[in-house]
C-alpha cells in the first residue's frame, strides 16, 4: 500500500524536541527538527505522493485548541512540497464530513493556497494486516491508497480512554464512517483497544510524525478541557517512542499509556533507546499538568462482579444539566446496542446513562459541542488513586 523510505520506522527511536513559543515561529521550528532527523530528503523525493494526517476530531477553530494548528499544517505542507512532493491531506472526523471539518478547523484556506489537494476520507479500501497483533484487516480511507507516504499531525491533549491523544491515537482517524464507533463497541477493553490501535499505526507506518503542542489540552480532553501552553514540536519516525515522551511532558506515568504498554509489550517501543534530540525533555517537563494519573483502568474489567467492582471505581461519563443543550449527539455518537445514552422523557431533560451498559469509550465526552459531559471517578475511585493502591 505504501511504501517505506529506509529501515522500520520504529527501530529509530529519535525525538525532536523544538521549542516553539507561537504559531508564527511553527515553521522554523519543524523545519529545524526535520533537519535534526535528517533533512527533507531523508522524509520525500521529487516525484513523491505524500499525505498529511492532521487531527480534526469535529473540525472545531483553531482557537479551540482541539484541532491541528493551521500553522504546523502550513509549515508540514511547504516543507515537504519544497522537497518536490506532490502533497494530499485528509482525516475523517468524529462528527460530519471531512469537507466541512477541513473547512471549520482552518485548513482547507491553507491547502487552497499551497495547492494542496483533500483525499478522500469517505470511501473505504479494505487492508490486510496479516502480522497484526489483534486485527488481521481494516478498511481504511481509500484517499490512503497508493500514497508514498504519510506525514503524521497530532495534536498534544489529554484523552479519556488512552490517557493522552498522541501519535498512535491520530491515526484512527484512517478509519472512515461508522468504523471507530464499531471498534470501540467490539473491543470496550483498553487494553485490547490499544492493541487495534498499535495495529492500524503499524498498518498505515507514516514516514514522520510531527505533533503540534504549541498550546495543549489539559484536563476533560480531547475537545473540552483547558488550554495549556506546552511550548513544543515534537517529531520521530517512531510514535511510540514520540507518545513516551508525550506522557513525560505531561508528567503521566508512560506505563499508564494502554498504547505504550502494549508497543513495549511486542519491542516497539524500548525506552532505553530513546534518545532526544533540541531541547532537554527535564526542561520542559509540566509538572502540574491535569491528566489521569490513576493507576486504576479507564475502561473497568468484564464479567458480573467486576462490573460492580467498574460501578464503584471506574471514571464514568457525567452530564452537567446546565450546560446540556438536548442536542443528542451523545445518544447517536453511542456505539453499543442498546444504547447506554438515552432520552426518557423526550428532549426535555438531558439524556440519561446507563452505566452498567456503559463500556466507558467516553465517545460521548469527545463529541459533545457543548462541554456538557465530564469524565468523573467515583468516591471509591478517587480513595484508591489517591492512595496510590
Amino acid at each position: 500500500m505504501m511504501t517505506d523510505l529506509s529501515t522500520k520506522n520504529s527501530a529509530d527511536h529519535r525525538v525532536a524536541l523544538v521549542r516553539c513559543e507561537d504559531y508564527q515561529a511553527a515553521f522554523d521550528a519543524l523545519a529545524n527538527g526535520v533537519a535534526m532527523l535528517g533533512g527533507v530528503d531523508k522524509f520525500c523525493q521529487p516525484g513523491d505522493v505524500l499525505l498529511l494526517k492532521p487531527n480534526l476530531l469535529l473540525g472545531d477553530s483553531p482557537e479551540r485548541g482541539s484541532t491541528t494548528h493551521p500553522a504546523v499544517f502550513e509549515a508540514a505542507g511547504h516543507l515537504f512540497k519544497s522537497g518536490g512532493a506532490q502533497v494530499f491531506y485528509g482525516d475523517s472526523p468524529g462528527f460530519g464530513s471531512p469537507q466541512d471539518a477541513v473547512k471549520s478547523a482552518g485548513l482547507e484556506a491553507v491547502a487552497t493556497r499551497l495547492g494542496i489537494t483533500l483525499a478522500d476520507f469517505s470511501a473505504i479500501t479494505d487492508t490486510p494486516k496479516p502480522d497484526g497483533i489483534l486485527i488481521k484487516q481494516f478498511q481504511i480511507a481509500k484517499g490512503l491508497v497508493g500514497v508514498d507516504g504519510v506525514i503524521n499531525l497530532p495534536k498534544f491533549k489529554t484523552h479519556g480512554l488512552t490517557r493522552l491523544t498522541g501519535a498512535v491515537k491520530n491515526l484512527f482517524g484512517c478509519l472512515p464512517g461508522a468504523q471507530k464507533a464499531a471498534f470501540h463497541a467490539r473491543l470496550p477493553d483498553e487494553i485490547k483497544f490499544a492493541q487495534m490501535l498499535v495495529d492500524l499505526a503499524e498498518l498505515i507506518a507514516p514516514r514522520l510524525h510531527i505533533m503540534d503542542g504549541v498550546i495543549g489540552m489539559e484536563g476533560n480532553g480531547p475537545r473540552n478541557g483547558h488550554l495549556r501552553k506546552v511550548g513544543v514540536i515534537l517529531l520521530s519516525t517512531n510514535p511510540h517512542a514520540l507518545d513516551y515522551c508525550v506522557a513525560r511532558l505531561m508528567n503521566l506515568d508512560p506505563e499508564l499509556v494502554p498504547t505504550l504498554r502494549v508497543a513495549r509489550a511486542v519491542g516497539l517501543l524500548d525506552p532505553e533507546l530513546i534518545t532526544i534530540l533540541g531541547e532537554p525533555i527535564e526542561s520542559m517537563v509540566i509538572e502540574d499538568f491535569d491528566a489521569n494519573r490513576s493507576k486504576a483502568s479507564t475502561t473497568g474489567s468484564q464479567g458480573f462482579y467486576m462490573d460492580i467492582f467498574k460501578q464503584l471505581v471506574t471514571p464514568k461519563p457525567v452530564i452537567e444539566e446546565g450546560k446540556c443543550t438536548r442536542c443528542g449527539r451523545c445518544v447517536s455518537i453511542c456505539p453499543v446496542t442498546p444504547k447506554a445514552l438515552r432520552f426518557l422523557n423526550g428532549r426535555r431533560q438531558p439524556p440519561e446513562c446507563d452505566y452498567h451498559v456503559c463500556i466507558r469509550c467516553y465517545c460521548c465526552q469527545e463529541m459533545c459541542p457543548d462541554e456538557a459531559i465530564h469524565i468523573k471517578t467515583p468516591p471509591l475511585g478517587k480513595l484508591i488513586r489517591d492512595l496510590k493502591i
